[in-house]
């Protein structure tokens, strides 16, 4: 029995050998597939509105224009959540107004938006409503159709918006989104702002 004594210790170096050889490659994998579930579950969107706003004088000559891309605010990326793949929008409305100073926040909703307020300087009885055209390669805009203010007093405008309520100056609904211009623009009685805005999701 002495001659084998000597096989003891050989098997017991092996098997602490190959439990460490076994573990490290039950860690490769592990991390080889966390890596490889990584790589196909990853896919991504950018959802973005561009704002085009024009201000046509009464003689019809164009005064100042403006493009701006707007924040998309959290109850706005929930309600296309909400459209798309849970309860879907039949037949949805959207609405354009306009906004004073400060900026816009992502927790800001149509009734609890503390950093600005919403100018109504025009005639038209409520927000115009944003009609969109042909959906077409992740794309969609009211260029066919666009939002008109007819504006009947001065006053300072420092961005606009989208909700989906059309009360003028109201705080209902869902607000999508909204954005400021790269600085303030003046609007006068007589004028006319056309809004086309563009909405688009692409992927990233």
């Amino acid at each position: 029995m002495r001659r084998w004594k000597w096989l003891v210790p050989l098997l017991l170096a092996l098997t602490l050998v190959w439990g460490f050889a076994l573990q490290q490659a039950v860690t490769t994998l592990e991390c080889g597939a966390s890596l490889v579930r990584g790589g196909s579950l990853h896919t991504g969107a950018v959802l973005k509105q561009r704002y085009l706003v024009e201000c046509y004088g009464p003689d019809g000559e164009l005064k100042w224009a403006e493009t701006i891309d707007n924040l998309v605010v959290t109850e706005g990326l929930n309600k296309y959540l909400d459209a798309t793949l849970k309860t879907g929008l039949s037949s949805p409305a959207w609405y354009v107004f306009l906004k004073g100073s400060g900026t816009v926040q992502a927790s800001d909703t149509m009734s609890s938006h503390p950093n600005w307020n919403e100018l109504t300087p025009y005639s038209n009885a409520t927000r115009p409503q944003w009609n969109p055209g042909t959906i077409s390669n992740g794309s969609v805009d009211n260029s066919g159709s666009k939002a008109q203010f007819n504006i009947n007093a001065s006053s300072t405008i420092y961005g606009a918006g989208m909700c989906d309520d059309d009360t003028k100056g109201g705080t209902s609904g869902t607000l999508l989104g909204a954005g400021d211009f790269s600085s303030s623009r003046s609007v006068e009685s007589g004028d006319t702002l056309n809004v086309t805005i563009t909405c688009s999701l692409t992927a990233s």
